[in-house]
């Protein structure tokens, strides 16, 4: 599809023309008819305040009944929508891209393979018909709403009271902790609910406004920031989320970065389950740890929504991925704010550092290197034979370090990203470092 990527339709925010959402919704009225009623909202950056008013008027000229619930974390308008009586939820967020790209994430609540109704991202199908109607795109005079209901309160009190009936109880009171919360939507809940639950938070990075801030060297793709908190303070450990709050990273006392592998170990040893759903991005001592301890992983292809789609017909009762995102036993799709809930709630139980929960698993080296790359070039990734020979050659360079190779573009950037693993980091490094520069001479 031309727009929508592995986490749906991510472009340049001034992309998001008025008539270019109304094309959108006019697609969602095709799939879903006149009737469907839609809830939108979004993460904080800038332009997400001007899409979400025009999406309102794409609604009203359609003659869609719709609500607004402004800024909230992706994970709580996934959740909220259906429960507040809607069929679709329209997500404005580029999670953690840079505050000048934006984005569209559409929910619907529908059947899976198995009969269970559940809130699931848009079907291929639905994104087909929008894909066309983009494809050949009409020009339409937009209708202003004469009336726009805030459902913000209402939407963020029933969030967090789906986040403690999961937790059923807890007691975070011997905890000091930090949390940055990318100038994005977990801004909105931010703090509160850990200082309810007795913890003491120090907060970084918290403007829920609309702003140009967000993911802006903070949040859980620059943890500098938390890392030094934690540190400066002495605190038990710190807490980073992304722009939309569908990821969360973690630091320990001593600074050390607990990503989205450490964390599924964590809480599937915690759960006694014996199956997870990961993607090929996992590092390979996730995978040497599960297959140790007799735990089925399920290998899936990146992005959030194939481990979510694993997990629904394969009956895995956890999945994510290495950047944070995590699907909870019982949820429809990853919640930072949920996750990190998860996570000290194990900490207070157990009286184990964050430190000592994650060393369960031994990872290997790790290296990734971003090709940038025009779509075009991320085409040829695919089709071009001297490519394929160039990675196949380093594919075999790397079994030296018992090691493993994935190139790939990127879903949702102008990306090719080069992963790879082995006992050497040195040795990985000066691969990958050279298979960029070929690629990048090549392409």
């Amino acid at each position: 599809m031309k727009y929508f990527g592995t986490d749906g339709i991510r472009q340049k925010a001034d992309q998001f023309t008025p008539n270019f959402l109304a094309n959108i919704v006019n697609g969602l009225v095709d799939y879903a008819g006149s009737q469907a009623k839609v809830l939108i909202g979004g993460d904080t950056r800038e332009s997400t305040e001007w899409i979400l008013a025009d999406l309102e008027s794409a609604l009203e000229t359609f003659g869609i009944e719709y609500g607004n619930v402004g800024v909230l974390p992706t994970p709580a308008i996934c959740y909220c929508f259906h429960e507040m009586g809607f069929d679709f939820a329209i997500d404005v967020t580029a999670s953690h891209n840079p505050y000048q790209d934006n984005g569209i994430k559409i929910f619907e609540y529908r059947k899976d393979n198995t009969g269970k109704a559940t809130s699931q991202k848009l079907s291929d199908q639905g994104c087909e018909i929008i894909e066309k109607h983009l494809a050949s795109p009409q020009d339409y005079d937009l209708i202003s709403p004469s009336l726009r209901e805030d459902l913000h309160d209402e939407a963020v009190d029933l969030y967090k009271e789906h986040l403690l009936n999961y937790l059923e109880s807890a007691d975070f009171s011997n905890l000091h902790i930090g949390m940055d919360c990318a100038d994005g939507a977990t801004s909105v809940i931010n703090k509160t609910i850990f200082e309810q639950l007795g913890a003491q938070v120090e907060l970084i990075h918290s403007d829920a406004s609309y702003n140009r801030s967000i993911n802006h060297d903070c949040g859980s793709t620059h943890l500098e920031s938390l890392i030094d908190l934690v540190k400066t303070h002495q605190l038990d450990f710190g807490i980073a989320f992304d722009g939309d709050g569908d990821r969360t990273l973690m630091v320990d006392a001593n600074g050390n970065i607990v990503d989205g592998d450490d964390i599924i170990a964590i809480l599937t040893n915690f759960l006694n389950l014996n199956q997870i759903a990961v993607t090929v991005m996992a590092n390979q001592g996730l995978l040497n740890w599960a297959q140790a301890n007799h735990i089925h992983a399920e290998i899936t292809p990146v992005g959030d929504s194939n481990v979510a789609a694993a997990m629904r017909n394969q009956n895995i009762p956890i999945g994510g991925e290495q950047s944070g995102h995590i699907i909870l036993p019982g949820q429809p799709t990853g919640d930072g704010m949920l996750t990190a809930l998860m996570v000290t709630k194990i900490v207070a139980e157990t009286g184990s550092t964050l430190s000592e929960l994650a060393s369960i698993i031994t990872k290997l080296p790790q290296v990734i290197v971003n090709l940038p790359a025009t779509p075009a070039q991320k085409t040829t990734l695919a089709t071009s034979d001297a490519v394929k020979d160039i990675i196949s050659h380093f594919e075999e360079k790397v079994k030296s370090v018992n090691g493993r190779l994935l190139v790939r573009p990127s879903g949702t950037e102008n990306l090719i990203r080069i992963t790879m693993w082995g006992d050497d980091e040195a040795k990985i490094t000066q691969l990958a470092d050279s298979l960029s520069h070929e690629l990048k001479s090549t392409l």
